[in-house]
């Protein structure tokens, strides 16, 4: 009926109207602030520098050694950030490598990048940064021993829950929860470089001098090598985050290149000169040692001021769960709009526009993480993962120049960078498979669990009606639960009521 025709045009603009105004309040900050406050302190910098250089250092095996695996892990994320940037305005879809990988490689590969995303890759980062906070928290609570394991995982598990009702209940509140806790990481990097500087400037730099720094703590080892770079990189994670909102961009041709060269490099010498300064307070022995080697440093260096350093980094990590947290849920829009998820996982909440089914999902497999709180095997497990699909993303790009050479590019950088990456890919997989076969064996069995589950569930398209009927009743029940709908991108009948509705 005419009734009926009206109420379900509404519907549809209703629901574009909540997919922009959700979408609009979470990019604010990607076009209303610089790009520099967006990558620099919000996304790069994270737990990874107060929780990396102890796995760094211990796989060395020498002081200069580790400065060298900061240094050239810098430089290879810059190169895969350059490379990014080029498929980036190539193939201008949010959802990053998932997106990538889907385009030139087909709908399988796409679908295994997201798979392990959202089963390895987000949940076990997030389970990292969280066991972190509840690590420099907990700290000053055991000054002579470690926190017990169980209160470090029901402490992980509580910051967890909390920031995920706050993302499901406001997405003002979680914007405002990142910008107040992001002023934690910053005023500890600054402490802890200020205090290096002075430590240099008083004479105290004995394990930086070349016949000391490169003297071994235990004998050298390539795959223990490859390993320190999974940890270095851990902490550099967040540098393709542009990649995921490209389409939300100002821009993009001359921000996203200019973002990466601003960002990268600056993070790259905070990171390598916080690790000189840890190295000028205690020795490799005591930072091999300390759990939280930042909270060492302040009780080495700020006496009665040391509860500081636990408490902004504490700050920090708990911004950081909270924007793993807000971020997660474009990959899985990006997912559901090309039919690779469900549809209930994009939907959100017709009133508060959080998207609750996502949100919840990730805070379950980020709990099932929990189970250990070993954070460098951990960090070992999603840092081979993640450069798994790196390389086979930056594979793309090339595979891209042979298949379509005369596509627009307006970024194009030489294929001289994407070789390099590949050639430090292939050693770092290969050794890193050798030294922790088990760890990468379960990572690469969860990736290959997809396939099966690709093959019935996408593949696999003519379905009985049995079977569509009951998914559909099932996600049927989960908007009345969660009380959400699918945000439309935009229909005929959303487009030309738009204004209107406004």
């Amino acid at each position: 009926t005419e009734e009926n025709r009206v109420q379900g045009k509404n519907t549809e603009t209703k629901n574009f109207i909540i997919y922009n105004l959700y979408t609009n309040v979470q990019s604010a900050s990607v076009n209303s602030s610089c790009l520099f406050f967006v990558i620099f302190p919000g996304n790069i910098i994270g737990s990874g520098i107060f929780v990396s250089p102890k796995g760094v250092l211990e796989n060395s095996s020498s002081v200069g050694l580790a400065l060298i695996v900061w240094t050239l892990t810098g430089v290879i994320t810059a190169i895969s950030a350059l490379c990014y940037a080029e498929l980036g305005v190539t193939i201008p879809k949010s959802g990053g490598d998932y997106s990538y990988v889907k385009d030139i490689f087909g709908g399988l590969a796409g679908f295994l990048r997201l798979w392990i995303a959202v089963l390895v890759i987000y949940p076990t980062n997030q389970a990292v940064i969280a066991l972190t906070f509840a690590n420099y928290a907990l700290q000053p609570l055991f000054p002579s021993c470690f926190p017990p394991e169980r209160a470090l995982g029901l402490l992980a598990a509580v910051c967890l829950l909390l920031l995920t009702w706050i993302n499901c209940f406001s997405v003002r509140w979680a914007t405002r929860v990142q910008d107040v806790f992001t002023t934690g990481k910053l005023l500890a990097l600054f402490l802890i470089i200020i205090m290096g500087i002075v430590q240099i400037c008083q004479g105290n730099f004995y394990w930086l001098e070349p016949e000391h720094a490169f003297h071994p703590l235990q004998p050298y080892d390539v795959g223990r090598i490859a390993l320190a770079f999974l940890q270095g990189s851990f902490a550099y994670a967040g540098w393709n985050f542009l990649n995921y909102v490209t389409e939300e961009l100002i821009d993009p041709y001359r921000n996203l290149p200019r973002a990466i060269f601003i960002s990268v490099p600056l993070v790259t010498f905070v990171y390598v000169f916080a690790n000189i300064a840890y190295i000028t307070a205690m020795s490799p022995q005591e930072l091999i040692a300390s759990n939280a080697v930042a909270v060492t440093f302040g009780e080495k260096l700020l006496g009665v001021m040391s509860w500081i350093m636990p408490i902004s980094v504490a700050l920090s990590t708990f911004g950081g769960v909270n924007g793993s947290l807000f971020t997660s849920s474009r990959l899985f829009f990006a997912g559901a709009r090309e039919g690779h998820l469900p549809r209930l996982l994009a939907m959100i909440h017709v009133n508060r526009c959080t998207p609750i089914p996502a949100l919840l999902f990730t805070c379950l497999s980020t709990l099932l993480m929990l189970c250990t709180s070993d954070i460098y095997t951990l960090i070992n497990y999603v840092g081979f993962i993640n450069y798994l699909f790196y390389g086979v993303t930056v594979a793309g790009q090339i595979v891209l120049r042979i298949k379509e050479p005369d596509i627009h590019r307006p970024i194009k950088v030489s294929l001289a960078w994407p070789v390099i990456f590949l050639i430090f890919w292939a050693f770092l997989l290969i050794f890193s498979l050798y030294s922790e076969p088990v760890v990468c064996c379960i990572g690469l069995a969860i990736m290959l669990s997809g396939v099966p589950v690709y093959l019935f569930g996408i593949y696999w398209e003519n379905k009985p009606e049995n079977f569509n009927s009951f998914v559909a009743k099932l996600t049927h029940l989960g908007q009345k639960l969660f009380m959400v709908v699918y945000p439309t991108e935009g229909s005929e009948d959303g487009n030309e009521d738009k204004d209107e509705a406004g």
